[in-house]
């Protein structure tokens, strides 16, 4: 182990907060950077002037400063290659190169590598042909969706309900370019019925240590009813993922990915993050991204015993054998609150009020920053109030009463976070 616990995390949302907050608790820990961080981060560490595509200035500085470790946060400097940059100056990184990050970054090689790995997934098809890709569309049930292959901050995803809604989809992609080069070739899938369910595993390339499992609501509003978000809250562990499910998901999804990468000659350090479809017929792939997801992450965690660091580093540096790995008893769940517009067109600026938080709840900044001695809205997911307790009713109860200790102008939030779990329950604001 490595006497400089220094670590240098690249990204300004929640999921990087939680990251922070999570190496802060570590007695060890002597620094924390942030590249660019955000105003929840610069009171546990240092928020550097680097946005997470600036590669020359944050490998001249990492390379100056040799942080213990990097940690890459979000997927689209990981696809563009960060990672592989660092590595090759010298620094321990967590995160795939981004011939790994291609999992997420192009949705056809996802495919590929699962059917040939015979992983369950949806019947698909990959196209860079309009024509062709309509004919596809037309050939499966009604019910179907429509995927831009690259990058599209998580929004190239078109849930169509007809045959018509299909090809409109795919021509606003393919022609009309709303998701950009994303949509150069799109990937078409039949529809898959069944509840969803988040699994992130850590792994150094060969061995892998499993988290809790999660579930993210991503509708905007209560009853999973609006416009698809990046998330508007999330519980852990979900109660469907039984111990014989998490089995059947390392045996059958997660060791065959692993192994089809590495067949590739890729040696995958970082998070395998399956997002799963719980059908009839078992557990399905629906896709897989190359880092911690957000806002699952504000509810990981929280319900890690072991240090950060110590998972974290031996994955970089490739060799997990040695991790112990504890869990917190009990649950953890979080509430995102949005700015007024979100999605579609935030409005931002707006003053934030803080108020003190519990022993058992914390609210992670992901849309703020500082002006001044304010702290204001500049995304459009604010903030992540996150609670954790011997159950998650329990947990939902703190992270609920977290919210209220926050305000700033047209906030809003889901007040059914945790329903799948618990049943019908919902937040009156008081």
């Amino acid at each position: 182990m490595v006497e400089t616990f220094s670590v240098l995390i690249i990204g300004g949302g929640g999921r990087e907060h939680a990251l922070g907050w999570g190496f802060a608790r570590d007695p060890r820990m002597q620094k924390i950077w942030f590249a660019p961080g955000n105003a929840g981060s610069s009171e546990i560490g240092i928020n550097l002037p680097f946005g997470v595509m600036d590669f020359v200035e944050i490998t001249d500085w990492a390379k100056k400063e040799k942080p213990g470790l990097v940690v890459v946060g979000p997927e689209v400097p990981l696809c563009a290659g960060l990672a592989d940059r660092l590595r090759e100056a010298g620094l321990r990184v967590f995160g795939p190169g981004a011939n790994g990050a291609q999992l997420e970054g192009s949705k056809s090689f996802c495919k590929d590598l699962l059917v040939s790995q015979k992983i369950a997934t949806a019947r698909a098809g990959s196209f860079i042909d309009q024509k062709e890709a309509i004919r596809f569309s037309e050939s499966l049930p009604p019910r179907q969706v429509v995927k831009a292959d690259g990058l599209a901050g998580g929004k190239g995803v078109v849930m169509a309900g007809s045959h018509a809604e299909a090809g409109q989809a795919i021509r606003e992609m393919m022609e009309g370019r709303v998701f950009g080069e994303a949509g150069t070739r799109v990937l078409i899938e039949e529809f898959l019925d069944g509840e969803e369910l988040s699994i992130h595993a850590v792994t150094d390339g060969k061995r892998l240590v499993i988290l809790p499992s999660a579930q993210d609501h991503k509708r905007v509003g209560d009853g999973d009813r609006g416009l698809n978000t990046g998330g508007m809250g999330a519980y852990a562990p979900a109660p469907r993922a039984t111990p014989e499910l998490l089995r059947e998901v390392e045996e059958k999804v997660l060791r065959p990915t692993l192994e089809g990468l590495r067949s590739r000659g890729i040696e995958y350090r970082g998070v395998l993050y399956a997002g799963l479809m719980l059908t009839k017929e078992g557990p399905k792939v629906l896709e897989f991204n190359c880092r911690f997801g957000d806002p699952e992450t504000e509810v990981l965690v929280p319900l890690l015993e072991t240090p950060l660091w110590d998972l974290l580093w031996a994955a970089a540096d490739g060799d997990l054998s040695n991790v112990s790995m504890k869990i917190r008893q009990g649950a953890a769940l979080t509430v995102v609150v949005a700015a007024p517009g979100y999605p579609a067109q935030p409005i931002l600026g707006q003053k934030i009020q803080m108020g003190n938080g519990g022993a058992d709840s914390v609210v992670f900044h992901a849309g703020t920053k500082k002006e001044g001695s304010e702290v204001v809205v500049s995304g459009g997911r604010v903030l992540a109030a996150t609670g954790w307790g011997d159950d998650l009713r329990t947990a939902r109860e703190r992270a609920y009463g977290a919210v209220q200790k926050v305000f700033f102008a047209g906030m809003y939030f889901r007040g059914d976070i945790g329903h799948r779990a618990l049943g019908k329950v919902v937040y009156d604001a008081p």
